[in-house]
């Protein structure tokens, strides 16, 4: 009786590297599609607020941000007294976000996936 022999070459680094990259693209489609969402609800008055969005990603620490930069933005997005146009509403990021929270997390999954069979 034979044994049979198996090599094993792990490519750790090569393996890491390809994770790394997909769960960057992936954070970078799931901070757009939370910027596309929250822009459905922001609040309108001259349009200054939505323009401001903007979708980031740091690669070397792999985390994503959206945020709206203006001076008033933070106010708008906390008062739930003020009235709006229909559809348009304060909290109009953070309930896109706790709302497609499952969904940003397939696309970063996906993203992963995808550069591992790459």
């Amino acid at each position: 009786m034979s044994r049979a022999r198996t090599r094993i070459r792990w490519n750790g680094a090569a393996v890491l590297g390809r994770a790394r990259a997909g769960a960057a693209r992936g954070l970078r489609l799931g901070a757009e599609h939370l910027l596309a969402e929250s822009r459905t609800e922001v609040p309108i008055a001259e349009g200054t607020l939505e323009r401001s969005g903007t979708a980031t990603v740091d690669e070397r620490d792999l985390v994503a941000g959206v945020s709206y930069d203006t001076p008033y933005a933070a106010r708008v997005h906390e008062d739930l007294t003020a009235r709006h146009s229909p559809g348009r509403k304060a909290k109009f990021l953070e309930d896109p976000a706790n709302r497609e929270a499952g969904a940003i997390g397939e696309l970063i999954a996906a993203e992963v996936r995808r550069a591992m069979r790459g």
